[in-house]
């Protein structure tokens, strides 16, 4: 049942449309697209022409119907600001897809490249409750898919709740590792010295980080052979996908990254043994079994919006462990992952690692998604044809309404903003969703068929 408006909101609304300042105040609320956490702004800007000296566009704080400039959030996080969200999800799909099939600056050639998906999973800490091939866990029991125990330990007295910690405090630098060796691998098995590879071939990825439901961090990549110039230059005809897939399998294995020495123990880390890859062969979802372009980049997209909710965990950082997890809904063993993170965090050996910093990620401080250099078009650029887009449809309004904008080369923008809270008032929340904000202003924070899922891991 949706929750009755407030009568302060509707007193605002309904003074505005007596003003004649509703329509205004609606527009402003509406360029949002959305946003559910807005950035609220103060100050001015003046656009100035250089020539003259005229100041030809004023924007002052005082001036806007909402009395304040609001910018969306841009948060990637589904459960921080699904708008935003939903545009990064856009984003990262279009970019793996112009990596995989062309488009955004890629010839359609890439199709033709060798090219697999491949997930990375963690190591064991402990047996966990899970489903082995749909079957029934170790416990004894059969559990259904959204059973709460599935991931967590079978004895949480002796799972390695340490090594699970700095293995996803980690799991950046063993993949930079991961790559150094398939390097290599494809070297030795083209029977070339490794500095002579780069003149002849160059690996391209695109991967996205995801959580198991035990909390540790495993990887979904497309890794893609080109020719030494990149996606528009063909690779040589020795580099096949099963020369791909077969180099993939010998680097996972022999990639490792070392670790800190807590306590005696000398720690190490390695990719654990679930390994899966799968070529990509068609580019469309429909008319052939075999794994498409589509489906790739609709899952590898759909992760990079998930932060470690899955995990049971949160999805703001944590300043207090025992404040901030009361009542929060973390489960006990998100909470003693947490907890892990927060007292390795105070030893000064590990200060690097920032964990206390990054425990509501359960150690995990990398990037959710991430592509190397040559794989296809950037969000940046994205981002960027999204603007002038949207600067040419403000102009085109402009010339129609008989008030053309001037020639941004010939303008001096000067602007002064001021950081003035985040969130919707319950009015703006009225005209965004038709329902109040769940929570008020504060100014303190600044899709796809499956895959592939690996089982939890014992």
């Amino acid at each position: 049942m949706r929750p009755p408006a407030p009568i302060g909101a509707i007193r605002h609304l309904a003074s505005l449309a007596w003003h004649g300042d509703l329509s205004a105040y609606a527009r402003q609320i509406q360029r949002l697209g959305g946003c559910e956490r807005p950035i609220r702004l103060e100050g001015h800007r003046l656009d100035v022409h250089a020539a003259t000296g005229e100041i030809v566009h004023e924007i002052a704080d005082r001036d806007l119907p909402a009395g304040q400039l609001l910018i969306r959030c841009n948060n990637r996080r589904a459960t921080r600001c699904a708008a935003c969200a939903e545009v990064y999800r856009k984003d990262t799909f279009h970019l793996v897809t112009a990596g995989l099939s062309g488009g955004k600056g890629i010839g359609p050639a890439v199709a033709q490249h060798p090219r697999v998906f491949a997930t990375f999973t963690a190591p064991s800490f402990g047996p966990v409750h899970n489903r082995p091939g749909g079957g029934r866990c170790r416990c004894g029991r059969l559990h259904s898919d959204d059973d709460p125990a599935l991931g967590t330990p079978l004895d949480p007295e002796r799972y390695d709740y340490r090594a699970a910690v700095l293995w996803n405090a980690h799991a950046g630098a063993l993949w930079g590792r991961f790559t150094t060796y398939l390097r290599q691998q494809l070297a030795s098995r083209a029977g070339i010295k490794r500095s002579t590879l780069r003149h002849c071939l160059k690996v391209s990825y695109a991967k996205v980080a995801e959580y198991q439901r035990r909390g540790a961090v495993h990887f979904h990549a497309v890794i893609r052979l080109d020719g030494p110039d990149g996606a528009e230059d063909t690779p040589p005809a020795w580099a096949t996908t099963e020369l791909l897939t077969d180099a993939i399998r010998s680097a996972a294995r022999l990639a490792e990254t070392p670790g800190p020495v807590v306590d005696g123990r000398t720690y190490a880390f390695r990719f654990g043994e679930q390994l899966d890859i799968r070529p990509i062969r068609s580019a469309d979802f429909a008319g052939t079994s075999e794994l498409s372009s589509r489906a790739v980049a609709a899952y590898i997209a759909k992760y990079a919006t998930k932060g470690a909710e899955s995990a049971g965990t949160l999805d703001r950082p944590i300043r207090n462990p025992i404040t901030d997890l009361i009542g929060s809904g973390v489960t006990d063993h998100a909470r003693q992952m947490i907890l892990t993170c927060w007292h390795l965090g105070g030893l000064p050996e590990l200060e690097a690692l920032r964990l206390r910093k990054w425990a509501h990620m359960l150690g995990f401080r990398g990037h959710f998604s991430t592509k190397s250099r040559a794989y296809s078009v950037t969000l940046g650029a994205l981002r960027q044809e999204r603007a002038d887009h949207n600067e040419a449809l403000a102009r085109q309004r402009a010339v129609e309404a008989g008030h053309p904008l001037p020639d941004p080369d010939t303008v001096l923008v000067l602007s002064h903003w001021r950081f003035a809270g985040t969130g919707l008032t319950a009015a703006e929340a009225l005209i965004t969703h038709g329902t109040p904000p769940s929570a008020g202003l504060t100014n303190d924070e600044t899709e796809g068929d499956s895959v592939w899922t690996a089982d939890e891991t014992n």
